[in-house]
């Protein structure tokens, strides 16, 4: 049974919040994904917000851009944590998707990442639902330990090889 609910508003945001379902994935934590308009077809995402707890959902993850309801209307109606990722936007940058999200009003919160933060979001997610699972902490501690030990590597190779040729292996 899923613990996550990944939605989305559009489709062309699938890039950024399949960058959510990866980490998941990764992290053994079982999800669902879904497209859903708020304002399109507020019928049907009612029905989804308001059933996602008795589907045993516990954290719902929501990409929305521009006015970005999405998320907000998510935890008006889901009354576990709903995290939000902003999309960037052609117009504002995803400054416009930012502010949708952030300014929710008091009794409403929703947890916010940053513009296109799918990773982060999956994350933020797992790590609420560790708080009751200890196997799934230990593999979020596991991933964090192979981040650091990554940044080593680098640094170890860097140190080795100079700035010069690690910047043309970068390229």
């Amino acid at each position: 049974m899923a613990n996550v609910s990944i939605v989305m508003g559009s489709d062309s945001d699938m890039p950024v919040m399949a960058q959510a379902a990866e980490i998941l994935e990764k992290l053994g934590v079982e999800f669902e994904m879904t497209v859903i308009s708020a304002h399109r077809e507020p019928d049907i995402f009612f029905e989804y917000a308001k059933t996602a707890e008795a589907r045993g959902i516990k954290v719902i993850i929501a990409g929305a851009g521009k006015a970005a309801h999405l998320p907000g209307m998510c935890a008006a109606l889901f009354p576990m944590p709903v995290i939000g990722i902003p999309m960037k936007t052609s117009d504002l940058g995803g400054v416009d998707s930012l502010y949708s999200i952030v300014q929710m009003p008091s009794g409403i919160p929703v947890a916010t990442v940053a513009i296109n933060g799918g990773t982060n979001a999956g994350i933020l997610a797992a790590k609420i639902l560790a708080v009751g699972d200890a196997e799934l902490l230990a593999r979020l501690k596991d991933y964090s330990e192979s981040l650091k030990n990554d940044v080593v590597k680098k640094a170890e190779k860097l140190e080795k090889i100079g700035y010069r040729e690690y910047l043309s292996q970068m390229k």
